[in-house]
């Protein structure tokens, strides 16, 4: 039994050694490059012992240097546990040709007598600048100097633009829409800042991409740019018509090389870079949105393409037990915006509200998934009875016409269970959703304590009277005091010289306040706003029409005497004078704040209406 046990390890670890071991033959070079440009191919086995390496036929390319092999080893020592790694790489150095695809085969070679074949890679070629003629080497596919922009020059709107494209311009309503933001750029972009707007007419869903972008070469409109998706979003409309998706300002930084005046610093060191701000516009999209054809009876609003499939829990049930039907809807289209289909319930059956499950994720062409509908009732009756199909109606893009999906109609045979409606049920599928049933229906209160004897009526009581007449009073005290204001108001001079103290203090209020912060051209103002504001509604005068003189005429008609009207005006005087005064400013507003004070009480006790 030992030795078998032991047979067991020794071959459990032979096998383990041999996964470890297993020959991996890779080849790797750049996915695109420009017609000029040279391009490192690398063949990698990892293993040292291996002969016979047959190197595949490169067409489209020259091969400049190649295969030179080399070798490579490793170990590392982890917690005791010693691993060893070794390989050899066969290199090309090849000169792109003319543009095009090429495909170059898998080349092979002998590993401890086995035959293993490295896999075949696809590079496109692109043509040269025809701006810039020969691109020269740049060992393999990144911007070179002819692709680049010229140390110090202006960046034109062929240097660094973004592109926006609809994957469709002519739509049905609610048909996805995929929209891309792509970047090009001959220049050192270090960052770009933009935000969507808000579209109208439009369900906008974003396509989630890498933080970290990865840029491609691209031949556009006769130059090779260095490109990169920046961002796409899926979008259905909602409404027909021309629907225009509106431009996009990115803000861009751009790192810009400089030409130093150091002769020697330019040679050795290229110069310095400068970050250069960027604003890049995005073009405007139109969108043209049909109508969908008439819609037939139970459309869902679904538009796209889908599969129906229904399952129920039990067709052989009690009174009282739960019927639950699952429904799920699969496909690609506007899944979230579809509305739930209807299920037939006889009537007799206590019906709630479906549970819905969302399972999909963002594509380029719509949701994608399943949305499952759960149906849940309770049959209170014995009797056979039967739950028609399920029919749900979709708008289907591939035909460009409706379809109807149905499920299979369920018979259901109810017998008369020994539960009563008062027992819980719940939802068969996830156990949570609990209701207690029977608790809607109260027993009529029983009892006789609040009834009245025969005859006892409420009418021609004195209290029935009174409803009636305190009313009635209170309507005429209202319709008293309320014709009082009314003409007391009509007289906007008498209004507006009972009002002319309550105005003046609240503004002498505010000059209180300025000259606690000590602003005194405000301070001034208002003392000087409030003096001649009181005046003025005192003698119903408007302010434009004062002066000094025709106050103290129209003061000594009132009856004012003549002390207390030298004494307003000295104070008109001496806040004109205080601001422009030199001396102690604090003291001086002090004075003018109180004298005004004073000055106003006095007159509101001399002038008499």
């Amino acid at each position: 039994m030992r030795k078998i046990i032991f047979l067991l390890f020794t071959i459990l670890a032979a096998w383990q050694v041999k996964a470890a071991d297993k020959v991996r033959f890779v080849a790797e070079a750049a996915d695109v490059v420009v017609s000029g440009d040279q391009v490192r191919l690398v063949f990698t086995v990892n293993s040292q012992d291996i002969k016979d390496f047959r190197a595949p036929s490169i067409k489209g390319f020259d091969v400049l240097m190649g295969p030179s092999r080399s070798q490579q080893s490793s170990i590392q020592i982890i917690n005791g546990k010693r691993t060893s790694n070794s390989s050899t790489a066969f290199t090309y150095i090849l000169l792109a040709g003319n543009p095009g695809t090429y495909t170059i085969p898998a080349a092979s070679v002998e590993v401890n007598g086995e035959k293993v074949f490295s896999n075949a890679i696809s590079i496109k070629v692109l043509p040269q600048d025809q701006t810039s003629g020969n691109s020269g080497n740049n060992g393999g596919g990144s911007a070179s100097s002819s692709r680049s922009q010229a140390a110090g020059s202006r960046i034109s709107a062929n240097d660094l633009f973004i592109t926006a494209t609809a994957s469709k311009t002519t739509v049905h309503e609610q048909e996805a829409i995929l929209l891309t933001y792509k970047v090009y750029t001959v220049v050192n972009l270090r960052q770009l800042y933009g935000k969507m707007p808000d579209l109208k007419g439009f369900h906008t869903q974003e396509v989630e991409l890498p933080q970290q972008k990865t840029f491609t070469l691209e031949h556009y409109k006769g130059r090779n740019y260095n490109t990169t998706v920046w961002s796409q979003y899926v979008l259905f409309p909602q409404q027909t018509g021309k629907l225009e998706i509106p431009s996009i300002t990115f803000d861009g930084v751009v790192a810009q090389q400089t030409i130093s005046d150091d002769p020697f610093d330019a040679f050795f060191n290229g110069g310095g870079y400068v970050e250069v701000k960027k604003k890049i516009t995005t073009p405007k999209v139109v969108i043209n949105v049909q109508l969908l054809p008439a819609k037939p009876a139970g459309f869902s609003g679904a538009v796209g393409e889908f599969k129906l499939a229904s399952s129920i829990n039990a067709t052989d049930v009690k009174t009282n037990d739960a019927v639950t039907i699952k429904l799920t809807l699969s496909g690609t289209g506007n899944m979230k915006l579809i509305g739930t289909p209807e299920v037939k319930f006889p009537q007799d059956f206590e019906i709630y509200d479906p549970k819905v499950t969302d399972d999909y994720k963002l594509t380029n062409s719509g949701l994608t998934g399943t949305k499952t509908f759960e149906y849940l009732a309770i049959p209170r009756h014995a009797g056979n009875f039967t739950i028609p199909a399920i029919e749900f109606t979709y708008f289907d893009l591939k035909s460009n016409s409706y379809k109807t999906l149905k499920t299979e109609a369920y018979n259901l045979k109810v017998a008369k269970g020994q539960g009563n409606a008062d027992q819980v049920i719940s939802d068969f599928t996830n156990k949570e959703s609990v209701k207690m049933l029977g608790k809607d229906i109260r027993f009529i209160k029983l009892g006789d304590s609040s009834l009245r004897p025969k005859g006892d009526f409420f009418f021609g009581t004195v209290g029935y009277y009174l409803c009636y007449l305190i009313p009635l009073l209170l309507f005429v005290v209202f319709a008293v005091i309320y014709r009082q204001k009314a003409l007391e108001n009509a007289n906007v001079a008498k209004v507006k010289t009972k009002k002319a103290n309550k105005v003046a203090t609240r503004r002498m209020k505010l000059a209180g306040k300025l000259l606690a912060e000590n602003k005194k051209n405000e301070f001034y103002d208002e003392v000087l706003k409030a003096l001649w504001g009181y005046i003025s509604d005192k003698l119903s005068i408007p302010v434009s029409q004062l002066s000094k003189d025709n106050i103290e005429a129209e003061l000594t008609n009132y009856g004012v005497q003549e002390a207390l009207i030298a004494e307003f005006i000295g104070v008109l005087n001496e806040c004109e004078y205080a601001r422009y005064a030199p001396g102690n400013e604090n003291e001086a507003m002090d004075k003018v704040y109180s004298a005004s004070v004073e000055v106003i009480s006095k007159m509101e006790n001399s002038i008499k209406h």
